[in-house]
C-alpha cells in the first residue's frame, strides 16, 4: 500500500514538474519575442502597423522580430523562425548583396483549404542585423489578367467565323452577279451572318459592361414586376413565332435595389435561352417569390435540359452545352455569363436545376429591397 502511495506521489510530482517546464518555456518564448521586438530599429514597428501589405522584419537567424497585421494570414508570428524556404533564400541573397532583392514567390495560407497565393516579395536590409520583407499579394491581379487574355482569345476566335462567312458570301455574290436566284440565296445568308455578328458584338459589349468593377451608378429601388414584364415583352413575338407560351406567375409587389436595365437584361437572357431550347407548343414560365429577405425570380422551360456534368460550366464565357443548336440559332455563348455577372453585381446568385429531357429552371436570387432605405452605391465585388 505504501509503495502505491509513493508511486502516486512521485507521478503527481513529475506531472507538476512537466507543467512547470512547459510554463517556463512559454514564458521564455514570450520574453524572447518581447526582446526581439524591443531591439527592432526605432519607428519600424509603427510603420509596419500602418501597412496594408504583409510585411515582416527578420534577424540574421531568420527569426521574425516584427510583423505587419497582414502577415498573420500566412501564419507568421513574432519570435518564430521564417519557415518558407523561398523567403529564407531571398533574405540570404539580400544579406550577401547588401542591396534590395525582388522576386515572385508562391505562399500557402494555413488552414483546411491550404490556399496558394502569389506574392511579389521585396527584401531590403535595415541594418547589418535586420532585413525587411514586403509581400505584395498579386494573386487577384494575375487572375484578372488571365481572365482578360482568355476573353480576348475567345472573342477573336468567335469573331472569325461570322467575319469569314461575310467575306466569302460577298465574294460569292460578286461571282454570281448574273444569277438572280443565287444572289438572293447568298444575300439571305449574308444577312443572317451580319445579324449574328451584330448580336455577338452587342453581347461582348454587354458582358464587358456588367463585368466592369464600377459602382452600380443607377442603384435605386427596382420593381421586380416591371423587370419581369419588360423582359417578357422583349420576347413576346419570338415566343409566338415558335408557338411557345409565356406564363407569369408567383408573388407580386416585390422589389430589389439595383439597376433596372441590368436586371432586365439578365432575366431577358434567361427567357431567350428558355425559348431557344424549348419545343413548339411548350411553356416557359417566370415565377417570383420573396423568401427570408431574398427575392427569387425563376425561369422554367420544358426544353432539352442540361446534363449534370455540364451544369458547372454553362456560366463560362462562350461555353455552349449544345454546340450544333447554338450555331443554328445564332447563339453567342455569352448569355449566361452576362446573367451571372449582372446578378453578382446585385449581391445575388444564380442557381440551376436541370435534367435532360425534362427541362431547366434558372433561379436568380437577389436581396430584397427596402423602399424606405435603399442601399448606397457600392463597389463591385468581382
Amino acid at each position: 500500500m505504501q509503495l502505491v502511495l509513493l508511486a502516486l506521489l512521485f507521478g503527481a510530482a513529475a506531472g507538476i514538474g512537466v507543467f512547470a517546464l512547459i510554463g517556463s518555456a512559454i514564458r521564455a518564448g514570450r520574453r524572447a519575442r518581447a526582446a526581439a521586438a524591443a531591439t527592432v530599429p526605432d519607428g519600424v514597428t509603427q510603420v509596419l502597423s500602418a501597412m496594408d501589405d504583409a510585411a515582416l522584419v527578420v534577424d540574421t537567424s531568420l527569426t521574425i522580430a516584427a510583423i505587419a497585421p497582414g502577415a498573420a494570414v500566412f501564419g507568421m508570428a513574432v519570435g518564430e523562425v521564417l519557415a518558407d524556404e523561398e523567403l529564407r533564400a531571398i533574405v540570404r541573397r539580400a544579406q550577401r548583396a547588401s542591396a534590395p532583392e525582388r522576386t515572385q514567390v508562391s505562399l500557402r495560407r494555413p488552414g483546411v483549404s491550404a490556399e496558394t497565393h502569389v506574392a511579389m516579395v521585396r527584401a531590403a536590409m535595415l541594418s547589418p542585423r535586420y532585413c525587411l520583407l514586403i509581400l505584395h499579394d498579386i494573386t487577384e491581379q494575375l487572375r484578372v489578367e488571365q481572365m482578360r487574355r482568355d476573353f480576348v482569345a475567345n472573342t477573336s476566335h468567335e469573331l472569325k467565323t461570322p467575319v469569314g462567312a461575310v467575306t466569302l458570301l460577298a465574294e460569292a455574290i460578286d461571282a454570281a452577279a448574273d444569277e438572280p436566284e443565287q444572289v438572293r440565296s447568298f444575300t439571305a445568308r449574308l444577312t443572317f451572318e451580319a445579324e449574328r455578328l451584330t448580336r455577338l458584338t452587342s453581347r461582348i459589349l454587354e458582358l464587358s459592361r456588367v463585368q466592369a468593377a464600377h459602382e452600380l451608378e443607377a442603384a435605386v429601388v427596382v420593381s421586380v414586376d416591371e423587370v419581369v414584364a419588360a423582359a417578357l415583352e422583349q420576347h413576346a413575338v419570338e415566343a409566338e413565332a415558335k408557338r411557345v407560351e409565356l406564363v407569369r406567375g408567383g408573388q407580386r409587389g416585390t422589389s430589389v435595389v439595383g439597376d433596372a436595365q441590368t436586371l432586365t437584361e439578365a432575366i431577358s437572357n434567361l427567357i431567350a435561352n428558355a425559348i431557344a431550347y424549348s419545343p413548339k407548343g411548350s411553356r416557359v414560365g417566370v415565377g417570383v417569390r420573396a423568401v427570408d429577405g431574398v427575392v427569387e425570380i425563376a425561369v422554367t422551360d420544358q426544353g432539352i435540359g442540361i446534363a449534370e456534368a455540364e451544369q458547372q460550366r454553362i456560366f463560362e464565357r462562350f461555353y455552349r452545352a449544345d454546340q450544333a443548336r447554338s450555331r443554328r440559332t445564332g447563339g453567342t455563348g455569352l448569355g449566361l455569363a452576362i446573367v451571372k455577372h449582372a446578378v453578382q453585381r446585385h449581391d445575388g446568385e444564380v442557381r440551376v436545376w436541370s435534367q435532360p429531357g425534362r427541362g431547366s429552371t434558372f433561379t436568380v436570387r437577389i436581396p430584397e429591397g427596402d423602399p424606405q432605405s435603399p442601399r448606397p452605391n457600392r463597389k463591385d465585388a468581382q
